[in-house]
């Protein structure tokens, strides 16, 4: 799911942090990345691409840790309830930041 942030004035860096988000290890200046796990543990997790370039937040849910070192397969939802709920919930605080 994608999230429009064209309009949102501030530092997104700690906008995330607020809405309970931790930047990740392995940051890419290109499309740095931040993840808030579920239920206490590392996965099944949320995961988010910040595009600076598209003003973008790109929002999934990883179920599984990838099976090798840098590989992309990972049981990723890009889709469904989980995501559009959690797509409503920074879509809802990014109004209130910018109150």
């Amino acid at each position: 799911m994608q999230i429009d942030i064209a309009d949102f004035q501030g530092n997104i860096y700690n906008f995330l942090r607020k809405a309970g988000y931790h930047p990740d290890k392995v940051l890419r200046k290109e499309e740095p990345s931040f993840s808030r796990p579920l239920l206490g543990k590392k996965y099944p997790r949320f995961h988010i691409y910040y595009i600076a370039k598209k003003s973008l937040l790109n929002l999934h849910l990883d179920h599984k840790a990838p099976k090798y070192n840098h590989a992309p397969d990972h049981g990723a939802e890009y889709e469904g309830r989980l995501v559009e709920e959690e797509g409503v919930r920074i879509k809802n605080l990014l109004k209130e930041y910018q109150s």
